[in-house]
């Protein structure tokens, strides 16, 4: 088979979807929303334009679903607050770890992708946005089930305190270029909780 028919092949056969959303991550990780294009996504993925808007009306859509692959798949900010074999503690002081890469991988850091989704789509009523908000208040939730869980009083309002710190440390790694930057955030999120379960034994 010669190059060009494998590449034919390639462009037309299974997977579309999920090679353009590879792609797209790719992309948006290394350059941003806004900055990539939907027929540079075609050519990344490898897809025919075609079959890239029959799966992705609107670059919207791309970006909406790359958002919800994203959360899916547990390797956001917020994944870890699930994982139930660590304990509730650990899981969030964890937010602060720098993120985890590949050692060959070379990219930017880029900090929460539901914040540069937001800050790229600053439309409040965009469905964009909407999902990031969304993302965001969940993350809250998630933080204050887990100090419920350790027995915290107040989890609602020390939840944003925390969920303020990691958002807070993933938005000035990405502007410093630094990705472990959290750690500063951590020393702080380790006081507060040592507070809080201070007041909860007393």
């Amino acid at each position: 088979m010669s190059a060009a028919t494998a590449t034919t092949t390639s462009r037309r056969g299974r997977g579309g979807r999920e090679r353009a959303l590879a792609a797209a991550a790719r992309l948006f990780a290394t350059q941003g929303i806004n900055a990539t294009g939907m027929e540079q996504v075609a050519e990344e993925a490898p897809v025919s334009k075609r079959t890239l808007y029959s799966h992705f009306r609107t670059k919207n859509d791309l970006v909406l679903a790359h958002l919800q692959a994203l959360a899916s798949s547990g390797a956001t900010l917020e994944g870890v607050l699930t994982r139930e074999d660590i304990p509730p503690r650990e899981r969030l002081l964890k937010l602060f770890d720098p993120p985890v890469t590949e050692p060959e991988e070379s990219v930017p850091v880029r900090g929460c992708p539901f914040i540069d989704a937001a800050a790229e789509f600053p439309d409040p009523r965009s469905a964009v946005h909407s999902y990031a908000r969304e993302q965001k208040l969940r993350m809250a939730e998630l933080i204050a089930a887990l100090l419920t869980e350790l027995g915290c009083p107040e989890p609602a309002v020390l939840a944003e305190q925390l969920a303020t710190l990691a958002d807070g440390a993933a938005c000035r790694a990405m502007a410093l270029g630094e990705a472990d930057y959290g750690r500063h955030a951590r020393a702080a999120a380790e006081a507060l909780l040592d507070l809080a379960c201070a007041d909860a034994s007393t």
